[in-house]
C-alpha cells in the first residue's frame, strides 16, 4: 500500500481533475452492509459508517473505495440525485443496491430514468470460493446457482453477473458495465485478492467517485 503522503497526493490529483471546490472527497467508513448515508453538507469530518452515499447537493464529491468489490454509480438526470455504491457479495447479497434503488424510488425517481455504471471488480475465473459461500447463497435462493461456475475440483462466483442482474430485476435498463478484471490487470487496478495470493501484508485501493456540477 502508498505511504499515506502519496495517498494525500493521488487524492489532490483527482480533486484537481473533477474540480472539486472543497478540495475535499467524502469517503464512507465501508463495512460491508447494506446501509447507506444522505449527504447534505459538504464538508464531513467524521468517517460515515456505511456502503453507499447519496446527495442531490451541488459541488459534492462523493466516493468508494475497492480492490476487487465493484464500485456502484446511479445518477438521476431528472431529479439530479446522485449515489456511489461499494458493492461487494455481502454488501449485495445483504441487500445494498435494492436500498439505494428504494430511496431514489421513494424520492421521486423513475426507474426508467436511472443511469447505472458498475466499475471494474474481480471476474468470475479468479474468485474462487469455498463449498459454505455457495451454500449460503443457494439457502437464500435455488436460483442463486446461475452465478456460480463449476470445475472439478473448484468453485468460482460471478459478482459482476450477481449484481448486474440484481440492478435489472429492479427495473433498471440504463446500465453500463465496465469489463474490466481488477485481478489481473495488475498495472491499472489494486486486488485484495491478488495480494492474498501473492503474500503481500497490504494492497492499495481503486476510487470511484461522482459529484453533480
Amino acid at each position: 500500500m502508498d505511504n499515506k503522503l502519496n495517498i494525500k497526493k493521488n487524492l489532490k490529483i483527482v480533486c484537481k481533475k473533477l474540480k472539486s471546490p472543497t478540495n475535499k472527497i467524502i469517503l464512507p467508513k465501508q463495512i460491508h452492509s447494506n446501509k447507506f448515508y444522505i449527504i447534505t453538507k459538504k464538508l464531513y469530518k467524521r468517517k460515515i459508517k456505511c456502503d453507499a452515499l447519496i446527495t442531490q447537493k451541488k459541488n459534492i464529491l462523493m466516493g468508494v473505495l475497492t480492490a476487487d468489490c465493484a464500485p456502484i454509480l446511479i445518477f438521476d438526470p431528472i431529479k439530479l440525485m446522485i449515489s456511489v455504491v461499494h458493492a461487494g457479495w455481502r454488501g449485495a447479497y445483504k441487500g445494498i443496491i435494492k436500498n439505494v434503488i428504494t430511496f431514489f424510488k421513494k424520492n421521486g425517481s423513475n426507474i426508467k430514468d436511472l443511469v447505472v455504471v458498475i466499475g471494474p471488480c474481480i471476474s468470475v475465473k479468479n474468485y474462487e470460493i469455498k463449498k459454505d459461500f455457495l451454500k449460503k447463497f443457494i439457502k437464500k435462493n435455488k436460483n442463486n446457482k446461475i452465478y456460480f461456475k463449476f470445475t472439478k475440483k473448484k468453485i468460482f462466483f460471478n459478482l459482476k453477473k450477481y449484481i448486474s442482474l440484481e440492478i435489472k430485476k429492479l427495473g433498471i435498463n440504463k446500465l453500463e458495465i465496465i469489463d474490466k478484471n481488477t485481478f489481473t490487470e495488475k498495472n491499472t487496478y489494486f486486488s485484495a485478492r491478488r495480494s492474498i495470493i501473492k503474500k503481500q501484508n497490504d494492497y492499495g485501493r481503486n476510487i470511484s467517485l461522482i459529484m453533480i456540477n
